[in-house]
């Protein structure tokens, strides 16, 4: 902090005060050989206008903080000056100068002299809110230079975690970012005047979605969530081979590639070429096995060929690193949107992540960790995020129909607390349960349960699988999209083919 010198000043008789740093502060300039990066007159001229104008706090308000200032005497006054606007009373150099008074705090500024000096330094208010910002660059700078030198401090240091490390030099810097460039506090009006929008949107619309949503892709299920949110945070929820990851595959399709929104995948569990292989089988509604294996007929091969490009160029990126960190995650995802602009990003699965952090915590503890990283990271980054989840075994022990219920989920409650929503998917074939109560046949049904939505209803939407290429279909829409894959029956084959072992054509293609 800066303690005042009272200095005689010898040739005019005058009382004047010098502010000088600490000792610490001032040893680490002379190593450096450099001072901070500051703007003092620009502090007293803001101050004085803050002092000579009333209205004038009100440009800088959002932008200053007390830290913001270079000079400890003049960070006092700018606190005392928020006080009194807080209080709703007027504000000049009589008001600032009596509260310093009563916290005791005018002499440590430099008494009232030195505040009616400042009013003296200012003609105008008139740029006011210029300067102010011409400040908090200042300001950013040395907080560049601080985390900078605990960042190279802390890197010497051989207790280091070297991701917890990596993961603290980004957060510190972000947040640089997030509390001096971004004004998150917005008045009743403002927040009124864009729901009122949204709602106004959200009248004309059958899908229901919201403006700054990322549709799932299905009718149903859009009108019932209204699409992905932003800083939303989505467990879907199975049991394993009931088909969580193709049906998180049908989302990200259909968001990257009917929408053009980027979608992250973060693959713990299967490789990179594997899924794009259960995407490509997806798109093209080719059977998985064939396009694994490459044994595909020549018809097979012209849907392959008319609908793949689609899919190449759509924004889908793919991470395949295994038992990926909390704190790694956080850093791929924030590169991911600087890079890319992501909408979405989508974890399979949930478990199969590492918290980075205290080795000493047990699994349970580990999990809400990381489900409460995911929630911050959801909101950070304004995007939602859809992590998959095990379920624990109970539902295989349970009688009746076994759908899965939120004290089904595995390892942790708090997954359940963290999360905006909570979906099961649930498909009764996978029970041996292929007629329904009314006699109708439940193969391919697969149910879509919301067991909680935090800013909607819950309830189930029917989707019918194609367990063969892993796609899902809205209930009424399975019809359209059959007719349209019988229909490349009559296309005619193209280019040169290879005979594979069964006789059948097989023709040489370059997908990517």
């Amino acid at each position: 902090m800066y303690f005042r010198q009272p200095m005689e000043d010898q040739t005019t008789n005058k009382r004047t005060t010098r502010f000088t740093r600490n000792k610490t502060e001032d040893i680490s300039n002379m190593l450096y050989g450099k001072i901070p990066p500051q703007a003092r007159e620009l502090e007293e001229a803001v101050l004085g206008a803050l002092l000579i104008e009333k209205d004038a706090i009100s440009y800088v308000s959002d932008i200053l903080k007390p830290e913001s200032f270079y000079v400890d005497a003049h960070a006092t006054i700018f606190r005392t000056i928020q006080t009194l606007f807080g209080k709703s009373q007027p504000i000049d150099l009589l008001t600032v100068t009596e509260e310093l008074r009563k916290g005791a705090k005018l002499e440590e500024v430099g008494g009232a002299f030195y505040l009616s000096e400042l009013t003296n330094k200012i003609a105008s208010s008139a740029n006011v809110e210029y300067h102010a910002r011409i400040i908090i660059q200042k300001f950013i700078q040395r907080e560049l230079i601080r985390i900078s030198n605990d960042i190279i401090r802390d890197s010497y240091e051989d207790t280091t975690d070297v991701f917890d490390l990596l993961d603290t030099a980004e957060k510190r810097i972000y947040e640089i970012t997030d509390k001096n460039l971004r004004n998150s506090v917005q008045g009743i009006g403002q927040l009124v005047s864009k729901s009122i929008l949204q709602i106004d949107g959200l009248i004309n619309r059958e899908d229901g979605l919201l403006e700054d949503s990322v549709p799932s892709g299905y009718l149903e299920l859009d009108k019932m969530t209204s699409g992905w949110k932003a800083t939303d945070l989505v467990i879907i929820a199975a049991r394993p081979s009931m088909g969580k990851t193709a049906f998180v595959l049908n989302l990200a399709r259909n968001a990257a590639v009917d929408f053009n929104m980027p979608v992250a995948i973060f693959s713990l569990e299967m490789g990179a070429v594997q899924l794009a292989k259960r995407l490509i089988s997806l798109e093209c509604e080719i059977d998985a096995q064939k396009v694994s294996n490459g044994k595909m007929s020549d018809n097979e091969y012209a849907i392959l060929r008319d609908k793949v490009e689609k899919l190449s160029m759509s924004p889908i990126y793919i991470n395949d690193q295994p038992a990926i960190n909390i704190y790694e995650l956080r850093a791929q995802c924030r590169r991911l949107q600087n890079a890319h602009g992501i909408k979405m990003v989508i974890i399979d699965y949930l478990q199969l992540m590492s918290g980075g952090g205290d080795k000493g915590m047990n699994r349970e503890q580990e999990i809400s960790s990381i489900s409460r990283s995911l929630k911050g990271l959801a909101k950070e980054l304004n995007i939602p995020v859809i992590a998959l989840s095990q379920l624990n075994r109970s539902v295989e022990t349970r009688g009746g129909d076994k759908k899965p219920q939120l004290s089904d989920l595995r390892e942790s409650g708090s997954i359940e607390q963290d999360a905006d929503m909570v979906m099961f998917l649930y498909r009764p074939e996978y029970y041996n349960l292929n007629e329904g109560q009314d006699g109708a046949s439940l193969k391919g049904v697969s149910e879509i349960i919301i067991a909680k939505h935090r800013n909607g209803p819950t309830g189930s939407v029917e989707l019918r699988f194609n367990k063969n290429f892993g796609r899902f279909y809205d209930a009424g829409g399975l019809a359209d999209e059959m007719q349209e894959f019988n229909s490349y029956k009559t296309l005619p084959s193209k280019g040169n083919f290879m005979k594979d072992e069964d006789g059948k054509g097989a023709e040489s293609f370059d997908i990517f």
